[in-house]
């Protein structure tokens, strides 16, 4: 499969203008306008989202301009915004992010960060397995000094870590 460059530029704009357009809404809900005291609390959120789907009807118009004539390489076929290759890679790493995400939030963000690194330093580090779980592990202890011990602010916790004696 291949994604051409027309393609995401057409689902950028959509994307982005769909997030003006949901930021202007939430403004209107708080009241984009002025008071006797000043702007209201949507004021500001408005304007940058009028301006974010303006940003988006152009990118939107130029991508149908530019795909008339579409960048060509030295064989005469357009050249792919991504081949199947890249979208291969894009789709691991998106894959081991959810598994991050999924494994913060049921078991804690030191088991889904010693995870997600040891993960990444083995499959695309090159490092054995047992090098992997010590980067992991050391990245996990470095997080729980910086946040918990240093600036006392505590980070998702899940089941494992009352059993080790962390919280």
């Amino acid at each position: 499969m291949t994604v051409r460059r027309f393609h995401a530029e057409i689902g950028t704009a959509i994307g982005t203008g769909a997030i003006g357009a949901a930021a202007v809404i939430g403004a209107t809900e708080l009241g984009y306008g002025w008071e006797e005291s000043g702007p209201q609390s949507g004021y500001f959120p408005f304007y940058v989202g009028l301006i974010l789907i303006a940003a988006s009807l152009w990118n939107l118009v130029a991508a149908f301009v530019k795909h008339r004539r579409p960048a060509l390489d030295d064989a005469g076929i357009e050249e792919p915004f991504l081949d199947g290759e890249r979208l291969a890679r894009l789709g691991g790493f998106l894959a081991a992010m959810l598994a991050f995400v999924v494994a913060t939030l049921t078991l804690g963000i030191y088991v889904g960060a010693t995870g997600y690194i040891a993960w990444n330093a083995w499959r695309k580090g090159g490092y054995r397995a047992a090098v992997a779980l010590a980067i992991g592990l050391g990245f996990a202890a470095a997080l729980y000094v910086i946040f918990e011990v240093i600036f006392l602010m505590p980070l998702p916790k899940g089941p494992i870590e009352p059993l080790l004696g962390i919280y």
